[in-house]
C-alpha cells in the first residue's frame, strides 16, 4: 500500500491534470460516463440529505475535490459551507469556483483548522476508502465526531463489503462490520444506509466472476467518449430505479450517522 505522502502526491497529480468528474470518479470509464454516474449520485444525495432538515445549518465538506457536494449543500439551503481537501490543486480551484465559501487544505485525519463542535453536519463523499491506513481512517472518523456538535449529522459514502475486505495501493474496500464499528467507537450511531449506485460502478461486493465480467463490460462500453456517453445514458434510468428500490448495493452506499449527545 502507498504511504500517506505517496497518496497525497498521487491525488495532487491526478487533480492537477483532471479536475473533473472523471478525475474524482471512475477514471477508466471516462468523463462522459462519469457525468451520468454523478447524476445518480446527485439525486441520491439530495434525497437523503434533504430529508434531514439541515437548511440553515453549518456544514463541513471533507475531501471536496471538484466541489460537487458543495454545490448540492447550496441547493439544500445550508447557511454556512466550509470545504477542505488534502491537495493544493483542489483547494486553489475551489476558492475560485466558490468565492463565497471557505476552503482550506486539511487532511481528514487531522482537522486542526476547525474548533470542537463547530458544525451541524459533515459530508465525506467517496473519500474514506482512499485512506489505506486503518489507523488514519479511524482518526478521521474521530475528527469528524470532534468537529460536529452533539446530535450532528455525518453523511458519507463507502463501499460496505459483506465479503472479505479488499486492499489495493490507493484504495481499501472495508467491511460493513469494520466501518460501522469504527463509527460507533468514535461516537456515531448509524441511522440509515442506502445504495448510492448499483450498476454504474465497480462491483466490489459481488462474486469475483461477476465483478470481472461487469467491469469488463463497463470498460468496453466506455472505450470512447461517444460510447461512454451512450452507455451512461442507457444505464441512467435503470440505475435511478435500482437505487430507489434496493436496500443494499454491491458497490457504493450512502450512510447517515448521528453523533451521540
Amino acid at each position: 500500500m502507498a504511504t500517506h505522502s505517496e497518496l497525497r502526491d498521487f491525488w495532487e497529480r491526478r487533480l492537477e491534470r483532471d479536475w473533473t468528474e472523471s478525475g474524482v470518479g471512475y477514471r477508466a470509464l471516462g468523463r462522459p460516463f462519469n457525468t451520468w454516474m454523478y447524476r445518480v449520485r446527485e439525486e441520491v444525495f439530495l434525497r437523503e440529505a434533504g430529508r434531514l432538515g439541515l437548511s440553515g445549518s453549518s456544514v463541513l465538506d471533507v475531501g471536496s475535490g471538484t466541489g460537487f457536494y458543495v454545490r448540492l449543500w447550496e441547493r439544500l439551503g445550508a447557511a454556512d459551507i466550509t470545504g477542505c481537501d488534502m491537495t493544493d490543486a483542489a483547494v486553489a480551484r475551489l476558492r475560485e469556483r466558490y468565492p463565497d465559501h471557505r476552503f482550506v487544505r486539511q487532511d481528514a485525519a487531522d482537522l486542526d483548522a476547525f474548533d470542537d463542535a463547530s458544525f451541524d453536519a459533515l459530508s465525506c463523499m467517496d473519500m474514506l476508502f482512499h485512506i489505506t491506513d486503518d489507523d488514519r481512517y479511524a482518526s478521521a472518523v474521530r475528527e469528524f465526531a470532534r468537529v460536529l456538535r452533539p446530535g450532528g449529522t455525518l453523511v458519507l459514502s463507502e463501499n460496505c463489503l459483506q465479503r472479505p475486505e479488499q486492499r489495493g495501493e490507493h484504495q481499501v474496500n472495508r467491511t460493513l462490520e469494520w466501518i460501522a464499528g469504527t463509527a460507533n467507537k468514535a461516537g456515531f450511531d448509524l441511522v440509515r444506509r442506502v445504495p448510492m449506485l448499483v450498476l454504474m460502478n465497480a462491483q466490489v461486493d459481488a462474486s469475483l466472476p461477476w465483478r470481472k465480467t461487469w467491469g469488463g463490460v463497463l470498460r468496453l462500453a466506455a472505450l470512447t467518449g461517444a460510447t461512454g456517453w451512450l452507455a451512461g445514458a442507457a444505464l441512467y434510468p435503470v440505475e435511478r430505479r435500482l437505487v430507489r428500490t434496493r436496500r443494499e448495493s454491491p458497490t457504493t452506499e450512502l450512510l447517515v450517522c448521528r453523533r451521540r449527545v
